[in-house]
């Protein structure tokens, strides 16, 4: 009886601390969120808001009603310097962003993005560590 008693105290204290533990990360992965919605905005690619944000992308606007699969070598390149040079954080925005403005990515960057937006939601989420 008292090894039960003894065990649960142990054992339950240490359950505690890894559940204060999981909240704390669950408070640092959703400090940009507001809490608000039940799926944050930061995560989803299908938000409410019409607004275009341009990611210091103007030039893309050129390629608006373009097929995904038309685009040159050299355009392609175009879209890749764009994406590289934003922050992880900021891609589903700014696929969300062409989508407003009638602009398909090309498919091989449609592609990474879409990879680099996973990824941002597995960390969030916490199964994945920052490298």
């Amino acid at each position: 009886m008292v090894l039960t008693y003894l065990g649960s105290q142990f054992f339950g204290s240490k359950k505690a601390v890894q559940g204060e533990a999981v909240a704390a990360a669950e408070t640092v992965a959703d400090a940009d969120c507001c809490g608000a919605h039940e799926v944050c905005d930061k995560e989803t690619l299908l938000s409410s808001s019409d607004e275009i944000i341009y990611y210091q992308d103007e030039e893309l606007d050129q390629y608006r009603a373009i097929s995904s699969n038309e685009y040159t070598p050299q355009q392609i390149e175009s879209f890749r310097e764009v994406l590289y040079t934003m922050r992880d954080d900021e891609v589903a925005g700014w696929l969300r962003s062409l989508q407003l403005r009638n602009i398909n990515p090309p498919n091989a960057i449609r592609e990474e993005a879409l990879m680099i937006v996973s990824d941002v939601r597995d960390i969030i989420r916490g199964s994945k560590q920052l490298a």
